[in-house]
């Protein structure tokens, strides 16, 4: 199972230096349109914004948050899992859950929701919950100079109590139609497409990863399109001088 901002063990105790004289070695092994297609797309990567899933019943759609979150270049994801599991259903994801970090709050937690959301909140993300509420704002009014959390509840019952309890505010989408809400995934595309737009646009959001998170996460993509990787990752260190 991929997690938040996974990095290799065997490159853990590498420094920035030595990871990017690594990348370098080991892109020569690469080929070159992709190597070019992780230096474009590592620009528009974020964490800034992350989605979380409270258990969703129907995995389609959350693979298809999954696509959307890669699509927009948000980098973390998280599901919470309390009646139902989440598993990668492979054409709405088309791929996307090798390019996105997720994790999977379940049942070895106490309570899955509340456990998800403190991680959250210490890492300095304020919960934003997606549902109609007497406190609510138009996604398009949602001040996004924080970095954000944007929960969505199950699809028939929406978010938890607990959600409730813990979320810093509540937005939704404007509806004209007759239907009482949107799909989840068509939520989420909507909300990351106004929230990221509007993230690119200002120049005073420090929303890029840092050179250190793209150094991890540019070695990351090159071991998922690298054959005999782990054959090749302790070569390249060994020839490099890295081992201690």
């Amino acid at each position: 199972m991929p997690l938040v901002g996974k990095v290799h063990p065997i490159l853990a105790s590498l420094s920035d230096e030595q990871k990017q004289s690594l990348y370098d070695y080991l892109s020569e092994m690469c080929p070159e349109n992709k190597l070019e297609l992780f230096d474009r797309n590592i620009k528009n990567r974020t964490r800034h914004i992350t989605v979380v899933l409270e258990d969703i019943e129907h995995s389609h759609n959350g693979s298809a948050v999954l696509r959307s979150c890669d699509c927009f270049g948000v980098q973390d994801m998280y599901f919470i899992e309390k009646e139902h599991r989440f598993h990668v259903t492979v054409g709405p994801s088309a791929g996307s859950e090798k390019w996105v970090d997720y994790r999977k709050f379940g049942k070895s937690f106490q309570n899955p929701t509340r456990s998800c959301l403190e991680a959250l909140k210490e890492k300095g993300y304020r919960i934003i919950a997606t549902t109609p509420h007497e406190r609510d704002c138009l996604v398009g009014d949602l001040d996004i100079q924080e970095k954000t959390a944007f929960v969505f509840g199950t699809e028939r019952f929406g978010i938890s109590d607990d959600v409730r309890e813990m979320a810093d505010g509540f937005v939704k989408l404007p509806m004209y139609g007759f239907a009482e809400s949107y799909n989840i995934s068509v939520c989420a595309a909507l909300i990351l497409y106004d929230v990221t737009e509007r993230m690119r646009k200002d120049p005073s959001l420090d929303w890029q990863l840092s050179d250190s998170e793209s150094l991890d996460l540019k070695l990351e993509w090159q071991r998922l399109i690298m054959k005999r990787y782990d054959l090749l990752l302790p070569y390249a260190i060994k020839e490099l001088g890295f081992e201690k």
